[in-house]
């Protein structure tokens, strides 16, 4: 229970100062619909949820993890967090949610076990959410990297681009990932369903 209000005061406190501050299209990164999409998975303690963004994000938020512990040297994509520009309400904000997805998802897939479901889940998810970002969002801010990895690519048009970008997400991040869940965490869902939980 601690968890459950826990994770539902932060979320409740995240939410209203981001859309505040960045607007609700910033609710459209990948990492903002894992925190939130998990309030409703640790209440309902809904598998399906659970791994299909664990599919999603669990290796991204992992690196951001990476990268924010070596300074922003390891790939740079937590390197907003020591610009001294940005806001540091937001900055401690996004460093709260960003630390805490990775051990909270992989404490979720040790209780409740991976639905293999996910996959196909997240693959459905990602052809919503890439498009509609790709049109509703601005080119310098670039949400979920549609644009471009790092910035806005020119090489590609824009379209070829967001294709491509679809597929390795789905070949790179969200295959890899299910399989990797698969075969470390099924065994907790094989275990309650032997022992009749």
């Amino acid at each position: 229970m601690w968890l459950k209000v826990g994770y539902t005061v932060l979320v409740c406190i995240i939410v209203p100062i981001y859309w505040h501050e960045l607007g609700p299209t910033n609710f459209l990164w990948f990492s903002d619909i894992a925190l939130i999409a998990l309030v409703a998975a640790v209440w309902l303690e809904n598998r399906l949820i659970v791994s299909t963004m664990a599919v999603s994000v669990l290796l991204l938020e992992t690196a951001w993890v990476m990268d924010f512990m070596t300074g922003s040297q390891f790939m740079g994509i937590a390197a907003y967090m020591f610009d001294e520009t940005e806001s540091r309400l937001i900055r401690l904000l996004s460093g709260t949610f960003h630390l805490i997805l990775p051990p909270l998802l992989l404490y979720l897939l040790l209780r409740l076990g991976y639905d293999r479901r996910a996959f196909r889940s997240q693959v459905m998810l990602a052809l919503l959410v890439l498009p509609l970002t790709f049109v509703v969002t601005e080119r310098t801010d670039n949400i979920n990297w549609v644009y471009g990895l790092g910035g806005p690519q020119t090489v590609l048009p824009p379209l070829a681009y967001l294709c491509l970008f679809f597929v390795a997400l789905v070949v790179l991040i969200y295959l890899p990932s299910h399989l990797l869940f698969r075969h470390f965490f099924s065994q907790q869902k094989d275990y309650r369903r032997v022992a009749g939980q």
